[in-house]
């Protein structure tokens, strides 16, 4: 472990544990220090887990959780970022679909597998999981990408296909580059898919203007002030806000069209709720907090 997640699982360790996010954050429960010739080696300790979310999905047949799974999934990981955001300070950067189940802990303490001893040593019974039909408590890991969010950042960051607009645009970016993660990976736990890819045809791969053609797409064109902010707007934008990039805007790509699993009312409020989160402009999205109180989440919890 380097010496920045290090450093942030300190700040974690101090921060206020009344919080209700607080348990829904991977804190270490010892931070120290082994010192050797070759040099010091930063360890932690922490509780064991069972599974994440990507693990989850890969046991279910259908890939996407249900409804009701998605809701209670999301409302304990808006928790845990409602925590680090407003308590610990602390801007994750990385979420992907590695929120972690203790559903394992509470299991074997009330249910323990099945075992004997040979040669001295006790040897278990695999456990088989399946897809829960609710959840036990979903805590966020994983801080080895994260950083302070008592200043603005500019640099990199970010998985591809979760990355946020002031990212590509090379803006300032803080905490609300959390929220529009979060509202991307939805895709990969309701819709067995990415929402965006940044494939360029042309190349094959990922490219930055790939992926914004697909926001523009999706979103419509971002405001005239956002790319004023942006250092590397005048790649893709020119003066009157038009793209001109090489890669093409993709036709008939919509938020709309993209969300396959709904209809109707519900289809409508799940999508209001996602716009909430995906916004050109970082401080038009939901703070983690205000997304805790919106109605589709709300609902059947």
């Amino acid at each position: 472990m380097d010496e920045d997640e290090y450093n942030m699982y300190n700040i974690l360790s101090k921060s206020n544990a009344s919080h209700l996010g607080y348990n829904h954050v991977r804190t270490a429960l010892d931070l120290f220090t082994i010192s050797r010739l070759s040099g010091d080696h930063r360890c932690l300790v922490q509780k064991p887990m069972w599974v994440s979310f990507k693990n989850l999905l890969n046991r279910n047949p259908a890939h996407r959780f249900t409804e009701e799974l998605l809701k209670a999934g999301l409302s304990q990981v808006l928790l845990a970022l409602d925590y680090l955001h407003t308590e610990a300070k602390i801007i994750h950067t990385e979420i992907e679909d590695q929120g972690i189940l203790e559903a394992f802990v509470n299991a074997e303490m009330t249910s323990p597998s099945p075992r004997k001893v040979v040669d001295g040593k006790p040897i278990y019974a695999t456990r088989q999981f399946g897809l829960p039909k609710e959840y036990g408590r979903v805590v966020l890991g994983d801080f080895g990408s994260a950083v302070r969010g008592d200043k603005p950042q500019i640099f990199d960051a970010q998985p591809d296909v979760y990355r946020c607009p002031e990212v590509m645009l090379k803006t300032e970016w803080s905490y609300p580059a959390d929220i529009w993660n979060v509202g991307a990976m939805i895709w990969d736990l309701y819709e067995d898919k990415h929402l965006f890819y940044g494939i360029d045809p042309t190349e094959k791969r990922y490219l930055t203007r790939a992926h914004l053609a697909e926001l523009v797409a999706m979103l419509g064109p971002p405001p005239m002030d956002m790319l004023e902010r942006g250092v590397r707007s005048k790649e893709f934008f020119n003066g009157d806000g038009n793209w001109i990039a090489e890669t093409k805007i993709p036709q008939g790509l919509t938020l709309e069209g993209s969300e396959e699993n709904l209809d109707g009312e519900k289809k409508k409020e799940f999508l209001q709720f996602v716009r909430c989160m995906l916004q050109w402009r970082p401080e038009d999205r939901w703070t983690a907090k205000e997304l805790l109180g919106h109605p589709w989440l709300r609902g059947n919890l």
